[in-house]
């Protein structure tokens, strides 16, 4: 099945603690259904300190989240979407948000 959520994508969070908040997708872990985004549901873990030189302490990082809980955003109205598929004259499969019509992928 293709992808309709890909790194690089902006999306908005639909539920959740963070319910609003806008980031762009850091990585996509398909087989897991989650994806990774730039400062939202950032966690924290304690790390130890190792000899290569990295100090130990708190560090906040962002944790996986569920695709069904996120939503492309349009790049014509700047709001969430849907995102369909639409095959082009050329034969190529592209994303398209279903708000507007506007093709996502070129």
């Amino acid at each position: 099945m293709a992808a309709k959520i890909r790194k690089g994508d902006r999306v908005q969070v639909l539920v959740g603690r963070d319910k609003g908040k806008r980031g762009e997708v850091i990585a996509v872990m398909p087989k897991e259904e989650r994806a990774l985004v730039r400062g939202v549901n950032m966690v924290k873990r304690h790390q130890k300190p190792t000899g290569l030189g990295r100090p130990g302490g708190i560090l906040e990082k962002e944790a996986p989240i569920h695709l069904s809980n996120l939503a492309l955003i349009d790049p014509k109205s700047d709001r969430p979407t849907r995102v369909g598929f639409r095959i082009l004259e050329d034969g190529t499969k592209v994303r398209v948000a279903k708000a507007s019509g506007e093709v996502l992928d070129r």
